[in-house]
């Protein structure tokens, strides 16, 4: 049980002088709950003994008073150290938690694993936080109290003290099976509560797709199972959790009734005093309370645990190595270079032994079928992947040797699906360049093509739009995208071409934004677009994670090969899908 209140403090950082001082007014609490007793005890032993004044009452009385009331006090203060202290510990750690996320590779993202982060975030963090902060220092009280209770029986009779010890190490034992069984179900509990979460986001995420293909009966009945599934575990829980916390509560009684019945028959053989006999009374009742109050918060400390593991194995995911310190030069023999690049999902290899080039100012198409592994050569320029082997250069600089920091500046990207924050336009705009002048956010909205629409929102660019740019249509995100990337500046783009699918009318705006955005710049383009293909300096066809084929427009279409076929194909057509 220490172990795992000692996992607490070992997370506790700053705060853990808080904590301590928690369980000292927590310790000292439980003590002054004594006074009462000991006065009584006091009182009857002078009263027997013949001794008892009036001044001896007063004292009791102004004891009993004083212990009350420094009792509220001690209270009040181990409350606000150990409950304030648990909030400061986790916004802490959630601050650290979304540095850590920050540096873990996109890979980790794309695995399933977003119903475990908002399950670590919403519930184990929560858990902890509101459920075990408010109890740790009581359940320290706790186990020092039995400890003093056990001594005062020794003080009573030496019998008595053994019995008391016997009983309460009967306890432990119980206690420590109860914790190895809960401790499972605990882990049960919160994988499920993960699992639960996950089939949340799922059906709201494609809750769209879900009514479009009359699938909310399929659909809901997955979402129940996970439910029911989540209410059956917790109900396991709980089942298996109640028999051992009736067997405490057994050894409770029992042991009770053992220590008043051999202080009976000490008394009766006048092996004990009056007085003593009397005192154990008064403190027969409080006698194994410590032990059962410990217990009765074992399901608390166990989910705790479990809370703990899943916090410390999402910290413990692997990051991507920013320990780079080279600068990044001016100018290299290559903008862009792959040499012998080769990258796996899962030790499944996506692209093997890729090479290419692309200098200054140039523009490189990557072209192939759907699922050949374009997006992935374009996304490894900016690291939200390692690579396994080979190289990617950076004016002749490996990428891996440059902090992450320094790459992004460098970095441009444009995506298809564009993700807007809960947060005003401009800020939006306004995001990688923070310390932007009003004139240049107001200016790379016009060249983005987007000034004229924003000024006709309620508030202009103080308006606040909806989390993933829900309040704007799709033209209008991505043009505000482009705006973004437009007022950071950097000199390499990374382009999935932005109008694949927009209207007409937005596709001519955007057209224009993006050409705004490439001016002067080193593009890598995930093209869907012939009239994109054609105007490119560099056409790399990607098949199988294989570079197929490589060269200008002209000269791959008298190849006659892959490319060839593909724009034949698709001549007709207003554009590639990818």
């Amino acid at each position: 049980m220490i172990g795992l209140i000692g996992r607490i403090l070992g997370v506790s950082g700053n705060y853990k002088g808080r904590i301590y001082g928690a369980f000292v007014f927590s310790f000292l609490k439980g003590m002054l709950m004594k006074v009462p007793i000991i006065a009584v005890y006091l009182i009857v032993t002078a009263f027997i003994q013949g001794t008892i004044t009036k001044s001896a009452c007063v004292i009791a009385a102004i004891a009993l008073v004083a212990s009350v009331a420094v009792q509220a006090v001690f209270q009040n203060i181990a409350d606000r150290l150990q409950s304030a202290a648990g909030y400061m510990i986790f916004a802490d750690m959630r601050m650290k938690l979304g540095e850590h996320l920050r540096r873990l590779p996109m890979g980790y993202f794309t695995e399933g694993n977003i119903g475990k982060i908002s399950s670590v975030l919403s519930t184990d963090m929560v858990f902890i936080e509101e459920n075990c902060m408010m109890t740790i220092a009581d359940m320290m009280s706790y186990l020092f109290s039995q400890a003093i209770m056990v001594v005062l029986m020794f003080f009573f009779d030496w019998r008595l003290g053994l019995v008391s010890l016997a009983v309460t190490c009967a306890m432990l034992m119980l206690g420590s099976a109860m914790k190895a069984s809960t401790m499972h179900h605990s882990d049960e509990r919160q994988k499920a509560s993960e699992i639960q979460t996950d089939a949340v986001i799922d059906f709201t995420e494609g809750i769209g797709i879900i009514k479009t293909y009359n699938l909310m009966g399929e659909r809901s009945k997955e979402l129940t199972q996970s439910f029911e599934n989540n209410c059956k575990v917790n109900l396991d829980f709980e089942f298996d959790h109640a028999p051992w916390q009736a067997g405490v509560n057994l050894i409770y009684s029992i042991g009770t009734v053992l220590v008043l019945a051999l202080a009976s028959l000490l008394y009766f053989w006048s092996v004990m005093p009056l007085n003593h006999y009397i005192g154990m009374l008064l403190f027969l009742f409080d006698l194994f309370v410590p032990m059962k109050s410990f217990y009765s918060q074992i399901s608390r400390l166990t989910v705790m645990n479990s809370c703990m593991d899943r916090i410390e194995q999402l910290f413990d995911e692997q990051e991507l190595d920013d320990s780079g310190t080279q600068q990044l030069a001016a100018a290299g023999a290559h903008e862009i270079e792959y040499k012998n690049v080769t990258f796996a999902y899962d030790k499944k290899d996506v692209l093997k032994n890729i090479s290419f080039s692309a200098d200054k100012n140039e523009m490189v198409a990557l072209v192939g079928p759907s699922g050949s592994g374009k997006s992935t050569v374009a996304s490894l320029l900016a690291r939200l992947w390692d690579i396994q082997s080979g190289e990617i250069l950076l004016r002749g600089t490996d990428i891996r040797k440059i902090p992450l920091a320094a790459l992004m500046d460098n970095i441009s990207m444009v995506f298809q699906r564009v993700y807007l924050f809960q947060d005003t336009v401009y800020n939006n705009i306004a995001m990688d360049r923070p310390d932007a002048s009003r004139e240049e956010v107001i200016e790379a909205a016009k060249k983005a093509r987007c000034y004229d629409f924003i000024t006709e929102l309620p508030d202009g660019f103080d308006t606040v739009i909806g989390e993933g740019g829900a309040s704007l249509s799709g033209g209008q995100a991505q043009r505000i995208s482009i705006a973004r990337c437009i007022l950071k500046d950097s000199p390499i783009v990374i382009l999935d071409e932005a109008t694949a699918s927009v209207d007409a009318d937005n596709e001519s705006y955007i057209q224009q934004a993006i050409s705004e955005l490439c001016r002067g710049k080193t593009l890598l383009v995930i093209a869907h677009r012939l009239n994109t293909i054609a105007c490119a300096d560099k056409i790399i066809v990607i098949k199988d994670g294989e570079i197929a084929e490589s060269g200008d427009h002209q000269s791959l279409m008298d190849k006659g090969g892959i490319y060839h076929d593909m724009v034949t194909k698709r001549a007709v057509s207003t554009g590639w899908k990818n």
